[in-house]
C-alpha cells in the first residue's frame, strides 16, 4: 500500500468511526427522551450540550491545551533552525499560514499539534527531541505534525473530544433520570422496566464505548499523518528513524501531559507494557507497525 492508499483508507475509517459516534449520542439522546416521553426533548438535549461544549473547545481548547503542557513560544535566535523548518516545511505543505512554534523543556522525546484549522494552528516540540534528532529526523517529526494541520486532523480529534464529553454528560443525565427520576407511571409496566434495564446498562457503557471509538480515531489519524509526512518529505525513513530513537526514549513526559492531551502527541507520552487488553485504549497504534509502514513506502 502506497501513501496515497494509506491516506484513502484512514480517511474512510476515520468517518465510519465519526459516524458511530454520532449514532451513539443520538440513540442517548433517544433513550432519554423515550424515558421523558419526548424523543424531541431527547434529542434537542444532545443538540444543546453539544453545542455549547463544542464552542467552548473550539474557540478556547488550543490555548488550553498549549498552558496545560507548559509550552512556551520559540523565539530567534534560539530556536532560529525550528523556526525557519516549520516555515519551509509549511510552504511545501501548502499551508495557508505558519504555525505558531511552541517548546516545551522536557528531556523526553515528543511533539504535538493543536488548533482548530491551519489559520489557527500550533507545532510543539520537545527540547529533548531537538537535541537527539538529527536534521531528516526533525523534518520528519515536523512534517507528521503539520500534516495533521493539514488534514485537518487537529479538528477531527478536537470533535472526537467534544463527543466523548457530550457522551459522558448526557450518560450522566440519563443515569440520574432512572436513578432519582421516580417510576414515571406510565402504562406498560414490563415495556418501562426493558427501557430502565436497556437506560442504565447504556448509561454506564456508553462513555466507555464513546472513549473507544475517540481513541480508534486517535490511532487512524496517526497512521494518515505518518503517510501524509511521507508524501510531504519524500523520505519515509526520516520519520521512521526518529519514531526508532522515540520507541526508545526511556523518558515518560508525565510533567507535561495527561490523559486529557495524551491523544494529541505523536507517541504516548506515557511508558506502558504492551498487552492486548490495553492497546483497545491506547492513544497511539503500536509504533512498530508505524516504522514497518513507513519503511514498506
Amino acid at each position: 500500500m502506497n501513501f496515497y492508499d494509506q491516506i484513502a483508507s484512514n480517511k474512510r475509517r476515520t468517518v465510519l468511526l465519526l459516524f458511530f459516534f454520532v449514532a451513539l449520542i443520538t440513540f442517548i439522546g433517544l433513550i432519554i427522551g423515550l424515558f421523558w416521553g419526548s424523543t424531541y426533548f431527547g434529542i434537542g438535549l444532545a443538540v444543546v450540550i453539544g453545542t455549547i461544549y463544542f464552542l467552548i473547545s473550539y474557540y478556547a481548547g488550543a490555548s488550553m491545551v498549549l498552558s496545560m503542557t507548559g509550552a512556551k513560544v520559540a523565539t530567534k535566535p534560539e530556536y532560529t533552525y525550528l523556526i525557519n523548518t516549520v516555515e519551509g516545511l509549511s510552504i511545501a505543505a501548502g499551508l495557508p499560514k505558519v504555525p505558531d512554534v511552541y517548546v516545551i523543556h522536557d528531556t523526553a522525546l515528543n511533539a504535538f499539534a493543536t488548533g482548530r484549522d491551519p489559520m489557527h494552528s500550533s507545532v510543539c516540540v520537545t527540547s529533548g527531541l531537538l537535541a537527539k534528532l538529527n536534521k531528516v529526523e526533525l523534518e520528519g517529526v515536523l512534517a507528521h505534525e503539520l500534516s495533521h494541520i493539514k488534514n485537518f486532523d487537529i479538528r477531527v480529534m478536537l470533535l472526537a473530544s467534544v463527543l466523548v464529553g457530550v457522551t459522558v454528560l448526557l450518560s450522566d443525565f440519563l443515569l440520574r433520570s432512572f436513578l432519582f427520576g421516580g417510576s414515571r407511571d406510565r402504562e406498560g409496566g414490563n415495556a418501562n422496566f426493558i427501557l430502565i434495564a436497556v437506560g442504565i446498562g447504556l448509561a454506564i457503557l456508553s462513555p466507555l464505548i464513546g472513549e473507544m471509538i475517540k481513541l480508534a480515531v486517535s490511532r487512524q489519524r496517526e497512521f494518515l499523518a505518518d503517510a501524509s509526512a511521507a508524501q510531504l518529505t519524500r523520505y519515509p525513513k526520516g520519520l521512521a528513524d526518529a519514531l526508532r530513537k522515540i520507541k526508545d526514549d526511556p523518558d515518560p513526559l508525565v510533567d507535561h501531559a495527561n490523559k486529557a492531551t495524551a491523544h494529541l502527541f505523536i507517541s504516548t507520552p506515557f511508558r506502558k507494557k504492551k498487552s492486548w487488553t490495553l492497546s483497545l485504549f491506547s492513544t497511539h497504534p503500536d509504533i512498530d507497525e508505524r516504522i514497518r509502514r513507513l519503511d514498506s513506502m
